[in-house]
């Protein structure tokens, strides 16, 4: 494995401590301003933090590789499931479709129904890492945090399905700077998305389908959720209404749904 490297605004800012640690000891009168401008740089890494698909603080797949483009793929992820309720009736629609998605799994809901992830994979599906427990203030864990929680919704994922993860997704895409290092150590890539419908808030299917739809094209990566999904008026999962609309969409546009895993394959 090769060794971790900080991104370069990472880097920046270990340069920028040392400087004002530096400047302190040169000139220690100056500590009222160096104080002020470490809390700036701070509020900065925190920003970047709550930004899902920032990059300044490591790798974050936002849409699929240049091969996969070229090739007419898109692909549907699906978070936060298994449910029992949803996920059978989302993988209907998918085999009425012949379409393939990525279901980022918690480590804790796919030790609840294994049977629904292991018919995931025999359907042609990808399941990765959503972490184990789905707590959102993993966001501010240190390096021993994020080892746990990555590495047990690795291991619980793997026993379950044969298939080690090869994508990770933080909940609700927030993380801090000690994730980077984590995910190199386990050997998975961050995935944010291009565009998510917001479906597990907004009840009504017609505005999460055109937030998903609007510019929609080859290499962008849709956020949908299989767990967590709001309901309409009627008490339906908004992705049963929305995900064939998405399909259809698809469709005519000739746009072909595939997992991650596909899309980051060599392939002709």
């Amino acid at each position: 494995m090769t060794r971790w490297q900080p991104s370069p605004f990472l880097r920046l800012c270990l340069v920028l401590h040392l400087l004002a640690l530096g400047l302190f000891v040169a000139r220690p009168a100056l500590w009222p301003w160096l104080i002020g401008a470490l809390i700036a740089l701070h509020a900065v890494i925190a920003s970047a933090g709550l930004l899902p698909r920032c990059r300044l603080l490591g790798r974050n797949l936002t849409r699929l590789p240049a091969a996969a483009i070229a090739r007419g793929e898109i692909a549907l992820t699906l978070d936060d499931g298994p449910d029992p309720e949803v996920t059978p009736q989302v993988l209907a629609i998918l085999r009425r479709y012949g379409a393939r998605a990525t279901f980022f799994c918690i480590g804790e809901q796919a030790a609840r129904y294994p049977e629904l992830c292991r018919q995931m994979v025999q359907e042609g599906h990808a399941i990765e890492n959503h972490g184990q427990r789905h707590r959102t203030f993993t966001a501010f864990s240190g390096l021993a945090g994020w080892r746990r929680e990555i590495g047990e919704g690795q291991a619980t994922l793997e026993a379950l399905t044969g298939q080690r993860p090869r994508f990770y997704r933080a909940v609700a895409g927030l993380r801090n700077p000690f994730l980077d290092p984590c995910l190199h150590r386990a050997g998975l890539f961050l995935a944010s998305w291009t565009r998510r419908g917001y479906d597990t808030r907004d009840k009504n299917p017609k505005a999460v389908y055109a937030k998903l739809a609007r510019h929609l094209r080859a290499g962008d990566i849709l956020l949908l959720h299989d767990g967590n999904a709001a309901r309409d008026l009627n008490g339906q999962p908004v992705i049963l209404d929305v995900l064939p609309r998405i399909l259809d969409t698809l469709a005519e546009r000739q746009l072909k749904p595939v997992t991650l895993r596909q899309a980051y394959e060599d392939r002709p």
